[in-house]
This record gives C-alpha cells, sequence and structure tokens, in this order.
C-alpha cells in the first residue's frame, strides 16, 4: 500500500483504468481482484493483529469477489471465518465467480442472518462498491445496520457499502467502517460530505498497474494538503522587505463582532502578508490594536472613510463579523467597487446572495453549506447531496474561486478542482471561517492567483487546525491556529 495520491477519480474513471488495465495492458482482471483481496486481507491483519473471528459480508459483484478472496485468506490463515452472501453467488461472473469458487474450496458460504455476525471480532464489507446510484435497501440495508451495531472492528473494501463514490454522501444508510482501502484510483467521494464520518482511517493500493493507463485520463480532483502545496509559494529572499508582500485590507465588525476582524487581520499577518489594515467600527479599534498592535486598524464610518484604504491595499479580506444594518450595506457596496482581489466571507456572502452575478475571476468567496445554498438559491441539503455541482455552479456563477467550506473542503475555479484531506471536528467552532479568509487574502497578496490562494489556503488552515488539535479537538479555537500558521 502507498500514501494517498493526489489523483482523484470518479467511480466511472475508476472503472476506465481498470479497464484499460485488463483490455489495453494484458493485466488479467483475476490477477487483480487477487491483488486487491490481498491488500485488503493484510491491512485487516496490520489494523487487528488480534482478531481471531472475521466475518465476511459479500456482495454480487466485484466487490464481493474482493470479499470471497479476504474470506479465503483468513480462512488458509487459521482465523475463524463466516462467509456470508446477500446475493445468489451462483448468479456471479468472471474473476468474481472465480473469487467465490476458491474460497467455498475451504470455507461455507452463507446465506444473510443477523446471526451470523455474533461473536465477530472484525467485519469486513465487500457489499456493493462503487456502483450504488440509490439508497440501500432490503437484506443489505439490514446488513449494514447490524455490522454498524456491533462492538467489532469494521473494515470496507474499495468504498463503504451505501456511500457514493462520486459525492461523498450517504444513500439511506452506510457501513460505518474504522479503515477503508481502495484500489487503482483514489475516488473522490471518499473525502468530503458524509464520507469522513464512515471511511475511517483511508488506505490506498494501486494494484501495480502500469503507469501507462492513467496517461490521457484527468482526474475529476485533485488532493490537497501541506506537503502537496509546500512549494506554491517562493521562498524569500535574503533582502525581501514587507513591501514584497502585499497590503490586506479585512473590512467587517458591525457591533459585536470585533472579534471577528481581529482573527481575520492576524491570520493574514500570520500568513505572511507584509502589512495588514482593518476597517471596522470605532469601539473595535482600541481593543484591536491593543490585542495584535501590528494590524493597523481604522475606525470606518462610511464609504468616505473606506477610499484612502482601498487605495492602499492589494486584496481585500471582505465579511468577517459585517453583519446585514445599513453601516454593513455601505462597506459592502463600497469594497465591491475595488477592482482588485476580493475574499468574500459570512455576510459578505449573504450580502452577494442579494446582489446579481458578475463574473469576477480574482475573487475568492468561501462560503459554508447554507450560505453556498443562498448563493445558488436552494437548499442546503440540495449542496450537500452533492458538494462537487454545487461547488462547480458557485465558481461558474459568479466566474470566481469558489471554497465550499465543511469536511472535505472543496476549491472549484474554471476546470480546476481540488479537495482539502486534512481538518478535523474540532474546527466546528466560531471563528474558523475568519481565520481561513485571512489566510487566503494573505496568499493572494503574496502573489498567487486566486484559484491557487484559495487551494493552498483550505490545506494550511486544515494542516494547522490538524496541529493544534494533538492537544484535544474538543474546546479547539480558531485563534489556536495562530501558532502553527507561520511553520
Amino acid at each position: 500500500m502507498s500514501e494517498l495520491p493526489t489523483a482523484l477519480y470518479t467511480p466511472a474513471q475508476v472503472r476506465e483504468l481498470d479497464r484499460r488495465a485488463i483490455e489495453d495492458h494484458g493485466t488479467p482482471g483475476e490477477a487483480l481482484m487477487e491483488h486487491a483481496g490481498r491488500a485488503a486481507y493484510r491491512l485487516l491483519r496490520r489494523r487487528w493483529p488480534d482478531a481471531c473471528r472475521v466475518c465476511v459480508l459479500c456482495g454480487g459483484g466485484n466487490n464481493g469477489g474482493d470479499g470471497y478472496i479476504v474470506a479465503r485468506l483468513a480462512a488458509r490463515a487459521g482465523l475463524t471465518v463466516r462467509v456470508v452472501a446477500l446475493s445468489d453467488p451462483e448468479r456471479l461472473g468472471g474473476a468474481a465467480a472465480v473469487a467465490m469458487q476458491r474460497c467455498r474450496e475451504v470455507v461455507a458460504i452463507e446465506s444473510w442472518d443477523p446471526r451470523v455476525l455474533d461473536a465477530s471480532d472484525v467485519v469486513v464489507d465487500a457489499l456493493l462498491g462503487t456502483g450504488l446510484d440509490r439508497p440501500v435497501e432490503g437484506a443489505y440495508a439490514e446488513a449494514i445496520a447490524a455490522a454498524n451495531a456491533l462492538r467489532a472492528g469494521r473494515l470496507a473494501v474499495d468504498v463503504p457499502s451505501g456511500l457514493s463514490a462520486t459525492t461523498g454522501a450517504v444513500l439511506g444508510s452506510a457501513f460505518h467502517a474504522d479503515a477503508t482501502v481502495t484500489f487503482i484510483g483514489l475516488k473522490q467521494g471518499l473525502l468530503t460530505a458524509d464520507a469522513p464520518e464512515y471511511v475511517g482511517t483511508l488506505h490506498f493500493d494501486g494494484l501495480d498497474v502500469p503507469d501507462t493507463v492513467y496517461h490521457d485520463l484527468t482526474p475529476a480532483a485533485e488532493r490537497v494538503d501541506a506537503v502537496s502545496v509546500g512549494d506554491w509559494l517562493p521562498a524569500r529572499t535574503a533582502t525581501a522587505h514587507k513591501g514584497h508582500f502585499g497590503h490586506v485590507l479585512v473590512v467587517g465588525g458591525d457591533h459585536g463582532f470585533g472579534g471577528a476582524v481581529r482573527l481575520a487581520a492576524e491570520a493574514a499577518a500570520r500568513t505572511g502578508a507584509g502589512l495588514v489594515s482593518a476597517a471596522t467600527r470605532e469601539r473595535h479599534v482600541a481593543p484591536l490594536i491593543g490585542a495584535r498592535p501590528e494590524v493597523m486598524a481604522h475606525a470606518v464610518a462610511g464609504a468616505d472613510d473606506m477610499t484612502a484604504l482601498l487605495e492602499r491595499a492589494t486584496v481585500v479580506a471582505l465579511g468577517p463579523g459585517l453583519g446585514r444594518a445599513a453601516w454593513s450595506r455601505e462597506l459592502f457596496r463600497t469594497a465591491l467597487a475595488f477592482d482588485g482581489p476580493l475574499v468574500v466571507d459570512a455576510d459578505g456572502l449573504n450580502l452577494l446572495a442579494e446582489t446579481a452575478p458578475t463574473a469576477r475571476p480574482t475573487w475568492v468567496l468561501t462560503p459554508h453549506p447554507g450560505e453556498a445554498a443562498r448563493l445558488l438559491g436552494c437548499d442546503t441539503a440540495t449542496v450537500q447531496a452533492d458538494r462537487f455541482a454545487a461547488v462547480a455552479a458557485l465558481s461558474d456563477r459568479y466566474g470566481a474561486a469558489a471554497v465550499l467550506k465543511g469536511a472535505g473542503t472543496l476549491v472549484a475555479a474554471g476546470g480546476q478542482r481540488w479537495v482539502c484531506s486534512g481538518g478535523n471536528a474540532g474546527m466546528a467552532s466560531g471563528g474558523m471561517g475568519d481565520v481561513l479568509s485571512g489566510v487566503i487574502a494573505a496568499l493572494i497578496a503574496q502573489g498567487l492567483p486566486a484559484s491557487r490562494a484559495a487551494a493552498m489556503g483550505v490545506a494550511l488552515h486544515a494542516d494547522a487546525a490538524d496541529r493544534a488539535a494533538t492537544a484535544g479537538r474538543r474546546g479547539l479555537l480558531a485563534s489556536d491556529l495562530f501558532a502553527y500558521l507561520p511553520s
């Protein structure tokens, strides 16, 4: 098994990779399936070395074939194995039929009965694979529910059954894996939406297919983390000065929301912006300067006070704590006239949803699913049902780089798609989005185009949160990220 690749594919693309390996490069389908089953078995033994009793749930397709290989290997190694077929094994064809027959030589194949799961140390899910396109029902749903209720280890082969490998959404119900091993191409749906709750620890095995299998097939998206974006920002020269790294202006902080401006402004400074200013309510100026004297805080009463600040700015972060009062709307309208890059967040997005869309390729929009729904004129459930479609629609509608926040944050800009594989549940706290806005604005100020700044920003933000969370996820504060952003 290898580290997770950066290239992400749809299930249809992975089936094409599989076809190329078999038909174009002469790799027997049985050999690919054997390799996949062995990879899953090795992970089982490594993850649960003391397991003695294994139950393998097998479906009717190639995913079931992988399961039959896992069962055969486990039985031959002396483990107590029960193999449960959720569909008639006699109807299998091709490599899956061969795998089933070889399994039957060493262990009996049983029909589904909830009692077969009793006393299992590990349950292996080889039920549905990547082809699922409708809600799970019947015996499959019953088996998934029964497996999830056990106090046993749970291993998913290729994809947790019931999880869409395209969107990451649960289709009715899904197997709740502790670990998942996926093959040939990393499926995009394993990293976003509901997937982080169901996939567990994700492992990848390319099954040793030739590199030429991947030629001429453009990945659907690219996975980003702090490592993969590490060389996107040039190193600083020994003679650098603050003028080389741009000037971020953060606009927001209506009454009661001064903290949002402070978080965004400090995040911009910690991420390397040369200069950072804040345009906010007068009452927030003294506390902001007292907390972070490196930020130039300005009291703005309206548009007239904004003009000079906008003239000096390289990039504007619009929206942290902005509110929707008359003051907020005036600052919003004034900032929209800025002809440079804008990072729009929070109430900046809510006010943008009330205006006619305008194509702005230098903008970055950073909505959470609720804000995305308002921008697209739909509901949050629709956004979450297909986050890839939603983020693409946002980018198309506004002609901007779009960041769809949440578990497995997505970025879209033109035809490019990125998925962030970092982050944790501790980030579900106030102010995290304000920090992200400042991070992205600082990267733009340092010369990155909006699209790359958005992708790199979400990766660095997630990595800082993951490192900050080593002390615990519950109670993680947005300001805890500041210690890790410079590194």
